[in-house]
C-alpha cells in the first residue's frame, strides 16, 4: 500500500507564502503523475497543480503565477510553493498520485489519481 503524507500547512496572512511537502512511502515516484488538490469548507475539491512523469505542469486558473509545483524525480518529496496567498486559498490541501507510472497527461482530473493523502490545512487571514 502506498501512503502519502502532507506537511507544511499552517496559518499565514494574506500576501504571505507557504511551502507544502508531500512524502510518498515508496522509494521513488519517478514517472508518476502527482498533483495537489484543495477543498474549502462547504465546497467541492479543486485541482490546484499537477506534474506529469515528464515534468509537464498544469495549474488551476486561480493559482497560475502564484503557485509552483515541483519534485525531485529521484526521491521524495513533492512540493507546492505558494506565494501571494489570498483569503480564498484557505482550505485543506491534499496530494495525490497515479497508480501507474507513465500515465500520460493526467492534469487536474481527480479520477485519474489513485492514491491520496489526508491533507494539510492552510488558513489565510487578512
Amino acid at each position: 500500500q502506498v501512503h502519502l503524507v502532507e506537511s507544511g500547512g499552517g496559518s499565514v496572512q494574506a500576501g504571505g507564502s507557504l511551502r507544502l511537502s508531500c512524502v510518498v512511502s515508496e522509494y521513488s515516484h519517478d514517472g508518476y503523475s502527482m498533483a495537489w488538490f484543495r477543498q474549502a469548507a462547504g465546497t467541492e475539491s479543486e485541482g490546484v497543480a499537477s506534474i506529469d512523469g515528464d515534468g509537464t505542469t498544469t495549474y488551476g486558473d486561480s493559482v497560475k503565477g502564484r503557485f509552483t509545483i515541483s519534485r525531485d524525480n529521484a526521491k521524495n518529496p513533492l512540493y507546492l510553493q505558494m506565494t501571494s496567498l489570498k483569503l480564498e486559498d484557505t482550505g485543506r490541501y491534499s496530494c495525490a498520485r497515479t497508480r501507474w507510472p507513465n500515465s500520460g497527461r493526467t492534469g487536474l482530473a481527480p479520477y485519474r489519481y489513485f492514491y491520496w493523502g489526508q491533507g494539510t490545512p492552510v488558513t489565510v487571514s487578512s
